[in-house]
């Protein structure tokens, strides 16, 4: 079984103004929500459940997928309070046993799945970051490699183009969440306080590069260039 865990509870207040009363992920692109795109593009790929983390207007959600879609069984785990993409990570992967996939409702990044799973394990790493080369200059945060491609820091300030940028799909071993710092149920930030404690107490990281697409619903540009960048499926 390949499980993927979609975080999809935020507030999404960077794109109200295009879905004023629906959750990002619901964003419609092409007559379906986006969040049905990047769960049809990881079905593609291999993914054999999902769990979904859910918070702001989650009955949106819930009340369109239901229990599964195109026969992959869908589990939800409810946010009564914001608990950020942190937090909302922690709750989903409680009960989790086995490596899986971890994904944002608003992004997608073409990766292949099987080539990820084989850098993973070919290097032995406890969490594994999807990379691609910036296109644009102060929108990304940079990541740095070295020549094992073991991720050595995350710079806060925005890069250059063609710097090494974060793609937002993990594979994780559940396991590597596991830190005294962190409670379920609290608010963290994904980026800004659980990634840094992580790589700080030395759990091996790792960056894979892949060329495909990358896309951020939350920033407009991306959000009305998904209908042609989204696959076809």
């Amino acid at each position: 079984m390949t499980i993927a865990v979609i975080l999809a509870g935020g507030l999404g207040t960077r794109l109200r103004s295009a879905v004023p009363d629906l959750p990002k992920p619901m964003a419609d692109v092409r007559g379906k929500p986006f969040l049905e795109h990047l769960i049809s593009y990881w079905i593609e790929q291999g993914v054999t459940r999902f769990v979904i983390s859910v918070g702001y207007k989650r009955e949106s959600i819930i009340g369109y997928f239901g229990q599964q879609y195109k026969g992959v069984p869908i589990d939800y785990v409810e946010e009564e309070t914001p608990l950020g993409t942190g937090g909302g990570l922690l709750l989903a992967a409680k009960e989790l046993k086995d490596t899986f996939i971890l994904l944002n409702g608003d992004t997608f990044f073409e990766v292949q799945l099987e080539a990820l799973k084989n850098f993973h394990r070919s290097k032995g790493s406890k969490w594994t970051f999807t990379l691609f080369c910036a296109n644009e200059a102060n929108r990304y945060g940079g990541v740095v490699l070295d020549s094992n491609s073991r991720i050595q820091s995350l710079a806060t300030a925005k890069g250059d183009v063609g710097a090494l940028a974060n793609g937002g799909v993990y594979l994780l071993e559940p396991n590597a969440l596991s830190s005294e710092k962190f409670n379920v149920g609290q608010k963290y930030s994904l980026e800004d306080e659980v990634i840094p404690v992580l790589l700080e107490s030395d759990v091996p990281f790792y960056g894979f590069e892949s060329v495909g697409k990358f896309l951020d619903i939350g920033v407009s540009t991306d959000y009305f260039q998904a209908v042609d960048i989204l696959p076809q499926l």
